[in-house]
């Protein structure tokens, strides 16, 4: 298992809860439909969480079913999964079935417990780990 940052080392935000914009409009993702390593939709990106300290995109928040937001399931996916972005989609490297069973999201337990465990569940290495390479999509200018 991947050892997590300590808590004064680890502050995750939604990009939506900042000031923080990109550089260039045209790559932030939120509102694209997201599918799987079938073609099947899973959700629509909802939000994106970055690290704060590297000001860096490290998860999708996408959000499936409901109607208006209520009755909607929330998961998140590492951007380490993304295969593909076009401009109207994402797409991922899992199945639905898989995004579905992933660890429980609920916005107040992402804490380093929570994020080491949904790495290890998508099998990637987590982005405090010494060698981690951030992966080529998204490709994303500096936020701002």
């Amino acid at each position: 298992m991947a050892q997590a940052k300590t808590d004064e080392q680890f502050i995750m935000v939604k990009l939506s809860d900042t000031t923080l914009t990109f550089t260039d409009s045209a790559q932030d993702i939120v509102g694209r439909k997201v599918l799987d390593s079938n073609g099947e939709e899973i959700g629509e990106v909802n939000d994106l969480f970055i690290d704060q300290k590297e000001e860096k995109v490290r998860f999708l928040e996408v959000a499936s079913g409901g109607f208006l937001g209520l009755g909607e399931t929330k998961f998140l996916i590492p951007v380490d999964a993304i295969t593909g972005i076009s401009e109207d989609e994402v797409r991922i490297h899992k199945s639905r079935e898989h995004v579905a069973s992933a660890p429980a999201y609920s916005p107040e337990l992402v804490d380093t417990r929570f994020v080491t465990n949904l790495y290890d569940y998508y099998g990637y290495g987590p982005y405090w780990e010494k060698g981690y390479n951030y992966p080529p999509y998204p490709y994303y200018p500096p936020l701002l």
